[in-house]
């Protein structure tokens, strides 16, 4: 049941981390893939010429998404490559760690922009091709939408958005014919983790982090990937509106500590996000 052939597929953010793992995993499955980046057009070309010298087919789409017209110049360039659309995964996001009382308009405007107003947007450009499809259209959210972490206010507000958005759009779009569904990955180290970290040995880093979850590990692309995957599947046609927690278990304990209380030590957002 859960075969990709020929479906067609526009991954957001899939130049680098868990957006490239989630375009090649539906590559391998035998699916067209639209490749988008905004910056990391290195990535998203060698993506491409992965998936095609395993004779696949992939394009890639630069757009960046904090300008109000990209998501519909994306839309119709990636519809046109695919020619119409089965799976829209809506990947692509910004993190920031920033204090509350230091957050500046320009910052949480940048995030809102990327992680909540292009998903929305791009949807809505691409529903005809959805609709003709009888499409599935997949949100990545974050398990920072369930459970607070210091200095990630205006990042956590646009996960949660998306899950509200997952529910509600699921609600208006089930008549369509469309299946709408989303992912809330937990702890996944991926490259942009460690540019903002390079001090840090990457495995003993990874060794660290795992240790702090209950499966014992953390999670990879390829984790979160064969979740979207499946979603996209007829083997997840009863799954609507739910975003599905992947996490190894994160969320499911009770973390009692005062970690809370220190600032973190560590800047997401730099090259991203205005003035960090």
């Amino acid at each position: 049941m859960i075969s990709m052939c020929d479906k067609r597929v526009l991954v957001t953010g899939s130049g680098t981390g868990i957006g490239r793992g989630i375009a090649l995993e539906f590559a391998r499955q035998g699916a067209v893939v639209g490749v988008h980046y905004s910056r990391s057009a290195a990535g998203a070309d060698e993506l491409v010429r992965e998936i095609t010298a395993a004779g696949g087919r992939a394009e890639a789409f630069q757009a960046d998404l904090t300008e109000v017209t990209s998501p519909p110049a994306l839309a119709r360039s990636a519809a046109a490559f695919l020619g119409g659309l089965d799976v829209l995964v809506n990947n692509a996001g910004i993190t920031m760690n920033r204090p509350f009382a230091l957050t500046t308009v320009e910052q949480f405007d940048t995030l809102y922009a990327v992680n909540v107003r292009a998903p929305y947007f791009l949807t809505q450009a691409l529903l005809p091709e959805l609709e003709g499809s009888g499409g599935v259209v997949i949100n990545i959210s974050s398990i920072h939408a369930y459970e607070g972490c210091t200095e990630h206010s205006v990042y956590a507000g646009t996960r949660g958005a998306i899950v509200a958005f997952t529910r509600q759009l699921a609600i208006e779009l089930a008549p369509r014919g469309v299946r709408v569904v989303g992912i809330a990955p937990g702890s996944v180290p991926v490259p942009n983790y460690f540019k903002a970290t390079p001090d840090i040995d990457a495995e003993q880093a990874i060794r660290e982090c795992g240790e702090g979850i209950p499966c014992g590990f953390a999670g990879t692309p390829q984790d979160i990937a064969n979740v979207a995957v499946f979603l996209a599947s007829d083997a997840g046609r009863y799954i609507v509106g739910q975003t599905l927690v992947v996490d190894g278990g994160t969320t499911s304990w009770m973390p009692f500590g005062d970690q809370y209380k220190r600032p973190l030590s560590i800047q997401f957002g730099q090259g991203y996000v205005p003035g960090v």
